[in-house]
């Protein structure tokens, strides 16, 4: 009995110690290190519901899931910070994305579940007991293996007494053990930096007390944290940076041949310095106060030597030169507020769900512009529409996570109260003309040169003013000069040139630029307009568009014609900024959204026939969509959707407006009556205002149409097109802005294929290069054509005074005015057909051409002549 008591017993101590070993060697792997997922845990849960204002980007996100299958990632930090660490971890869960398991220098004990506690509990005793020391999981070996099967980490570059624990206690690198660890394994390693924000307002040059007892808005204190989490956790959201492969970088010739304590420092560098490079792509540079900005600008030693020699020059004393200086950039300088900013995007959200229908952004097209402005200062050029781009582009940069830039504004809008206003969200007033004013031009270049040096986004218009005409204005060269300048001179490494394309179904300036087209005095802003301007707020302007043309370095730009500024002289500098101002124009146009509006205004305008059925207007909608769809120019969402119930709706729209108006006719056998449409002669200059929205995409086959009438052939080559088109692209250089990359032939050769697939040509059977005209080409051809109609008839108009007064009796003041008389008087004689042909843009346009080409006067017989007879033989081909 006693012995079979004793084997029993020997029997459960056996087993027991058994038990024991076999957990003790289970849990010598387990370490603090590693935070599993658990989904259904009440803590995960707990700390879903904590995390879920905080906002992610879902195309940020997408660039994780499309990392490499074999790459080991690994996610960074700049501070060492739990909240982070465990936002990731449950939030990536939560999107099924790989979370950070791993954490280098994170150890989680009491969030484990209470079954790895109790193995870790063991393991480090057992290891201490044995070894008298903690289990490192460097050391061991662990953290590799799980990195190697697909476990995800996160690592921190900063943390408190970081270098001491690195380089006086010798503390592992996790930066060190990863790059051991790619020299030993073929898988890429990704290290992805992460950044978490509070606030998109910039850091200040002076710390408050608030943020010296609770931290930055950069690094919050926990009080700080949480109460902004609870309080606003929609203000909380994250960056993801872009992911950096190992491997290529331990590639880079610069990093060749180097030791790993050498590489684990650059690479810290490098993913910090790609950090803060990529919070100031969202936060602007640091704020300094607007004294702190004059007093950099003031007394930095470009403007005092030169303040110096004006005074000298002119005999002025130089405190009254100083004085000077001062006030001006005064009158110039910007006062960007962050919380005017936060009152601008409340009332532009407000003003666009009164008066418009929605905004529509291209977010990729502005992810491109935001990843690139980690690379320097952007210039964010845009065409000019409405007094509301100002407000609707800084609204999209802040809802966007972007810095709001400082906008050139003219120095008409810093009228009282509003100049103030304007200033705090982040507009600087600039002349109409520096002529004559040498100290203020300077002055205002000093200024344009510390925002670039600090950083600062800047936004201008390209055309300097708001285009009457609805389509790009010539390039106004002048802010560009500058900033090309201050570039220059060394203002900034690097600048980045964002084209942007703001348009809208209708404007709210309709009126207004009905008035000034026709020859109207444009009147000056003041207090009262915005008063009047209560009345839009009834009506409905349909959607606002905003596109974004692939952002350019400008020293990418000079690299691929293997140019420099520094070695410019001052011929070839103003020759590259001129083609610069082109290649822009050119860029936005590119990104220009064919509205329903713009297309039935050219279905409409561009109609031959004075009276015209629905059927007629419909077939030529037609065969405008069919070349839209061929050239694949960006559609409004609502013609992608369904363009036919788009155009009907817009047809119906300028019917309600009085733009068009129906007309009973009797049929040739008068048993029945048919409705026909006749444009209101008065709304025609409006619906000309529309029909440019888009009219840029028409150009080339235009060209190409009226370069075929002018063979009067049914017969012709492709070859033979080329001289008629170079001319018309060069005799209206000052209206339509041509691609500076591609060459007359390339669109003869596209517009030919084009027109061939819609049967308006046919390939000659036998001569090679040559085309036939099809029966229904002819009229097609007037179609494409007839956008060039108004254009003939202005500079017609412009000619015929030329040819009637001489030089001596013309100046740069009687020319428009002389222009203005002669148009209503061949309107009246009917000579014009286009009453939208009497355009003031479209006179000034065509003095500057001939003016430009020999013509002044009666007195130039010779041009006149030559001219003439081109004008009419277009316009005859046009009427045929």
């Amino acid at each position: 009995m006693t012995s079979s008591k004793t084997t029993w017993f020997k029997s459960i101590k056996d087993r027991i110690r058994a038990r024991i070993n076999t957990v003790i060697l289970e849990t010598h792997s387990h370490f603090t290190c590693l935070l599993p997922k658990n989904q259904g845990s009440f803590t995960y849960k707990s700390f879903k519901l904590l995390f879920s204002g905080i906002r992610s980007d879902k195309d940020q996100i997408e660039n994780i899931r499309n990392l490499p299958e074999d790459a080991i990632v690994v996610y960074a930090t700049r501070y060492k910070s739990y909240f982070e660490y465990l936002f990731y971890h449950t939030r990536y869960q939560e999107i099924e994305v790989s979370p950070p398991e791993v954490g280098f220098d994170h150890p989680v004990f009491l969030l484990q579940p209470i079954s790895r506690i109790f193995k870790m509990f063991v393991a480090y005793t057992d290891h201490f007991f044995q070894y008298f020391s903690l289990p490192d999981p460097y050391d061991s070996g662990y953290i590799r293996e799980e990195l190697l099967n697909k476990k995800t980490a996160l690592v921190s570059l900063v943390e408190k007494k970081g270098f001491y624990l690195r380089f006086v206690k010798s503390n592992p690198d996790p930066l060190r053990y990863l790059i051991e660890m790619q020299r030993s394994v073929d898988r890429p390693v990704y290290i992805i930096p992460h950044l978490m924000f509070f606030s998109k307002n910039p850091q200040k040059s002076v710390r408050t007390l608030g943020e010296v007892l609770f931290g930055t808005e950069e690094k919050p204190g926990k009080i700080r944290r949480f109460y902004t989490l609870f309080q606003n956790p929609g203000k909380v959201f994250i960056e993801i940076s872009e992911p950096v492969n190992l491997k290529e970088f331990l590639n880079l010739p610069e990093n060749r041949g180097k030791g790993v304590d050498h590489l684990s420092l650059s690479l810290r560098r490098w993913l910090l310095s790609q950090m803060n490079r990529h919070r100031q792509s969202i936060t602007g540079p640091l704020m300094k106060s607007r004294e702190e900005v004059k007093e950099n600008i003031l007394t930095n030693e470009r403007l005092r030597d030169f303040m110096g020699n004006y005074a000298e020059s002119k005999k002025i004393p130089i405190y009254k030169v100083r004085k000077k200086a001062e006030g001006y950039l005064d009158e110039i300088a910007a006062k960007l507020s962050y919380s005017v900013i936060r009152v601008f995007s409340a009332a532009v959200q407000l003003l666009a769900n009164t008066m418009f229908e929605d905004i529509i952004i291209n977010t990729a097209e502005l992810n491109k512009v935001k990843s690139m402005s980690q690379r320097g200062p952007v210039v964010l050029v845009a065409c000019h529409k409405s007094h509301i781009d100002y407000l609707i582009l800084s609204y999209v940069m802040h809802q966007n996570n972007m810095p709001c830039p400082h906008i050139a504004a003219g120095k008409n809008l810093s009228f009282w109260p509003l100049g103030p206003i304007f200033r705090g969200g982040g507009a600087f007033f600039i002349r109409r003309s520096f002529r004559g004013a040498v100290l203020y031009s300077k002055v205002f270049s000093e200024y344009i040169y510390n925002l670039l040096e600090e950083g600062h986004n800047v936004e201008f218009f390209i055309e300097g003013g708001r285009s009457r005409t609805g389509k790009l204005l010539k390039p106004k060269l002048g802010l560009l000069s500058i900033l090309l300048n201050n570039f220059k001179e060394g203002a900034s490494e690097d600048m980045i040139f964002a084209p942007v394309y703001v348009g809208y179904d209708r404007v709210l300036e309709e009126d207004a630029y009905l008035h000034e087209i026709e020859g109207g005095k444009k009147k000056p802003e003041n207090l009262l307009q915005v008063f009047k301007a209560r009345k839009f707020l009834k009506k409905r302007y349909g959607k606002i568009y905003i596109r974004f043309h692939e952002p350019f370095s400008i020293n990418d730009l000079l690299a691929q014609s293997d140019e420099s500024l520094q070695d410019m002289n001052s011929k070839q500098m103003n020759g590259f900024i001129r083609s610069l101002g082109y290649r822009l124009l050119n860029n936005i146009d590119q990104v220009t959204v064919v509205t329903p509006y713009a297309i039935v205004a050219s279905a409409l305008l561009c109609n031959s026939k004075r009276h015209f059925s629905y059927n007629s207007f419909v077939e030529n909608v037609e065969t405008y969509m069919s070349y839209i769809f061929a050239i694949d120019a960006r559609l409004s969402d609502t013609m992608l959707i369904d363009y036919n119930h788009a155009i009907d709706f817009v047809f119906k729209s300028y019917r309600n407006q009085k733009f068009i108006e129906p007309v009973t006719k009797k049929s040739k056998n008068d048993t029945s009556t048919q409705i026909m449409y006749l444009i209101n002669d008065s709304k025609r200059p409006i619906l000309d205002y529309y029909k440019n929205n888009s009219i840029i995409f028409f150009i080339p086959a235009a060209f190409t149409s009226m370069a075929i009438l002018e063979k009067d052939a049914f017969q012709f080559s492709a070859s033979e097109l080329e001289g008629s088109y170079r001319f018309l692209r060069e005799f209206f250089i000052n209206e339509f802005a041509y691609d500076v990359d591609r060459s007359p032939e390339y669109f003869i050769r596209q517009t030919i294929d084009i027109f061939t697939k819609e049967a308006i040509i046919m390939p000659h059977p036998e001569l090679p290069d040559s085309y036939n005209l099809t029966s229904v080409g002819f009229r097609k051809l007037k179609l494409f054509s007839s956008f060039l109609r108004t254009y003939f008839e202005s500079y017609w108009i412009v000619l015929n005074v030329f040819m009637r007064y001489p030089k001596s009796f013309l100046n740069a003041k009687n020319r428009l005015k002389k222009a203005q008389s002669m148009g209503n008087r061949m309107l009246r004689r009917k000579q014009l057909d286009r009453t939208e042909a009497l355009s003031k843009m479209n006179y000034k346009n065509a003095i500057d051409f001939f003016t430009s080409h020999g013509v002044k006067g009666s007195d130039d017989s010779q041009q006149l002549e030559f001219y003439k007879t081109k004008i009419k033989k277009y316009i005859d081909r046009l009427s045929s």
